[in-house]
């Protein structure tokens, strides 16, 4: 039987998508590991680790690492913005992913699947799927439809249709961003349950560069908010 306390880990890749989430921690504690801040504290009655990560898969790779490692958390939220991969998303909708994919892994010259991430052997890194029912539920009592779908990750922003309709050709995925799948790698590799809640900024646009900056600080505040009241649910 596993006694572990609960710790949540939240994992955000910029200042924006953390600092309405900053405020509403209690009993904080700040401690510096490496490049990284992590604030420990309660949010309502449940225990978290709040970390900004920078941008990146291996920043974010980093941070879930020291989350687990450091600190015990026993699950993982990795949440901010993305952009759309399909014209079925639109600015400001939420997406929830039921799987992290790495779009630039690619050792397919050794006979692999693109993707494929070598040693745990696997494509797509499943998401906790009760969380995730949890997390939609949720945010429809607050008027929000939640989309749900893969999220795939890679260093690289996205631009115009040209590269984004391929990943969602080729993954299945709906939206883009460069840090969910690396949170994803390392929580499946050490077997600690993850989910990764995004916010629509940008779509497959040529103006898609002014989109991501006019939208990024309202969008990321909109999401942090409304995640911030889902943890403070789960007392309830």
């Amino acid at each position: 039987m596993n006694n572990k306390p609960e710790i949540i880990g939240i994992i955000t890749a910029m200042s924006c998508e953390a600092e309405t989430i900053r405020p509403l921690l209690t009993d904080i504690k700040k401690e510096k590991i490496g490049y990284g801040e992590f604030i420990s504290g309660k949010l309502g009655n449940t225990r978290v680790v709040l970390s900004v990560c920078g941008v990146g898969k291996v920043f974010a790779g980093v941070c879930t690492s020291i989350m687990i490692i450091n600190f015990g958390c026993t699950h993982i939220f990795n949440i901010g913005v993305a952009g759309a991969l399909t014209q079925d998303l639109d600015i400001g909708d939420t997406v929830c992913a039921s799987a992290t994919v790495e779009y630039d892994m690619d050792t397919s010259a050794a006979g692999d699947l693109v993707g494929l991430i070598s040693g745990i052997n696997v494509v797509e890194m499943p998401c906790h799927e009760q969380t995730l029912g949890q997390i939609e539920s949720f945010f429809l009592t607050k008027g929000i439809s939640l989309k749900k779908g893969i999220i795939a990750s890679g260093d690289r922003f996205l631009k115009g249709a040209d590269e984004r309709l391929p990943l969602a050709e080729q993954f299945g995925a709906c939206a883009g961003e460069m840090e969910g799948a690396a949170v994803g790698q390392i929580c499946y590799a050490n077997s600690v349950p993850y989910n990764v809640l995004r916010i629509i900024t940008d779509k497959a646009d040529p103006d898609v560069g002014q989109q991501y900056t006019d939208n990024l600080e309202k969008c990321a505040s909109m999401l942090a908010l409304t995640f911030a009241e889902y943890i403070c649910s789960r007392d309830d």
